[in-house]
């Protein structure tokens, strides 16, 4: 089915793979220990997340809400956004159009 976006992919992604950095321990995502996580570069940090953002939106075209690690990320496909939950916590909006 895919997910329908108005904007550049690399610009949704680079806002995905932001939101994704940001959260508590987002290396859990990658089924890595913070050790593992902590030996990498920042850039291999980041192009981990950038693959996870990846993976995730493709995802959600086939399923609007996954849950990954202790948050819940959903595809609103008539706001056009991806919303990323902790808990009850909204803790980002990544604009699609």
């Amino acid at each position: 089915m895919g997910i329908k976006f108005g904007r550049e992919y690399p610009d949704i992604i680079n806002d995905f793979t932001e939101a994704l950095y940001s959260m508590d321990e987002c290396y859990s995502f990658l089924e890595m220990t913070s050790e593992e996580w902590n030996e990498l570069e920042p850039e291999e940090q980041q192009e981990c997340i950038k693959t996870l953002a990846d993976d995730i939106f493709y995802g959600l075209g086939s399923d609007p809400k996954m849950i990954v690690g202790k948050c819940t990320i959903s595809h609103d496909k008539d706001k056009h956004v991806i919303v990323i939950y902790h808990g009850e916590k909204l803790i980002s909006v990544i604009y699609l159009v």
